[in-house]
Parts: structure tokens; C-alpha cells; sequence
């Protein structure tokens, strides 16, 4: 069984967003990694002991796993989107002409759009090689409403604790905002040029 270990991530100072709330988010995110680790550990002790006497458990330990998961890997994308400083795309990356094509310009009011949608939750870009397309988002909490087995470009966390203390409880706005001012379109470019070319 793999025993996953916390990321190390190289965040510069951020506009809008605060050092301590990315402290505390990476705390967050740690226990992620932690619990998954957990659960596995403890999935495996019981299957081998009686998976029948600890079906309950089993069953709520093999929900709660999936949600760690992708609290883990969701939290990855997120945060390296921020490492190496703000960066825009440019008009010759593929992935702005792919946006300019498929959005025609409205990309970023549409995507800001799902994020400030109500509930917790992650905004996603994903992109579908099978139609060739871009396809955004919304997953409730982090493990429900994905595109199944889509990778994933761009990844917008609208969690309360992502903004609470630099923003205030009304200030999902003004983070989503200093989100979009933060991101590192390299690292997204990335990301999509190595799923197209899959």
C-alpha cells in the first residue's frame, strides 16, 4: 500500500490572498494526505480481519477515502497554480487559442461564474480528448459532480476556509477575483499542451 507524503510547495507573496491563509490552507491540505493515509491503513487491517463484522465500517471509511483523495489531489493543483509568480497567457499558447475559440472571450466571466455559485465546493476546468474540448465545472464539496476520468487543466478552490480570513464570510468575490490575478498561466498552459498531445 502507498503511503502518500505532504507536498512542499514554493508559493511567492500573493495579491489579495494572505501568507497566513495559505499557511492555514496548506495545513488543510495536509490532513488530507494524512487521513487518506489513514483510512488506507485502516481499510486494509479490517478487509483482512472480518470485511463482513466491519461492513459499516468498511462501507463509511471507503466513502470518506475517495473524498481525502481528492481533497489531496485537488489541493496539489491548486496551490502549484500559484508557484513562480503571476504569469498571463499569451495570445500564440495553445491554450489561449483554445479558450478565444471555445469561449470567445467570456472564458473567465463564465468560469467565475460556477465559482460563485453557492455551496462548498471546487470550480474545474477539465479537458475531454475525446471530443477535443474544454469542458468547466462545478464538484460539490470535492468528490461529487466530476467529469469521470477527464484530467484536469485549471482547479478553483470556493471552499469557505479559501477566503474567510482574508475576505470575510460575503467574500467569495473578491477571492475569486485575486485568484485569477495570482495564477501562473504557464503552469496551466502546461498542463493543457501535455493532455493534447497525450
Amino acid at each position: 500500500m502507498h503511503t502518500y507524503t505532504p507536498r512542499i510547495f514554493s508559493i511567492p507573496s500573493l495579491d489579495g490572498i494572505s501568507e497566513k491563509s495559505i499557511v492555514d490552507h496548506i495545513g488543510l491540505y495536509e490532513g488530507y494526505v494524512k487521513n487518506f493515509n489513514t483510512i488506507s491503513q485502516k481499510l486494509s487491517e479490517y478487509a483482512r480481519e472480518d470485511s463482513e463484522k466491519h461492513a459499516h465500517a468498511l462501507s463509511e471509511l471507503i466513502r470518506r477515502r475517495s473524498f481525502e483523495f481528492d481533497g489531496m489531489r485537488l489541493h496539489e493543483l491548486y496551490f502549484e497554480q500559484f508557484e513562480g509568480g503571476a504569469s498571463q497567457l499569451t495570445d500564440t499558447d495553445s491554450l489561449a487559442e483554445t479558450l478565444k475559440r471555445e469561449y470567445q472571450g467570456y472564458f473567465e466571466q463564465y468560469f467565475k461564474s460556477i465559482a460563485l455559485m453557492r455551496g462548498p465546493g471546487w470550480a474545474l476546468l477539465y479537458y475531454d480528448p475525446v471530443a477535443k474540448e474544454l469542458l468547466a465545472g462545478f464538484a460539490g464539496e470535492q468528490h461529487q459532480g466530476h467529469f469521470a476520468t477527464l484530467p484536469i487543466i485549471l482547479a478553483l478552490d470556493v471552499w469557505e476556509h479559501a477566503f474567510l480570513l482574508d475576505h470575510g464570510a460575503q467574500g467569495k468575490k473578491a477571492y475569486v477575483d485575486a485568484f485569477f490575478k495570482n495564477l501562473n498561466w504557464g503552469v496551466i498552459e502546461k498542463r493543457f499542451s501535455t493532455v493534447v498531445n497525450i
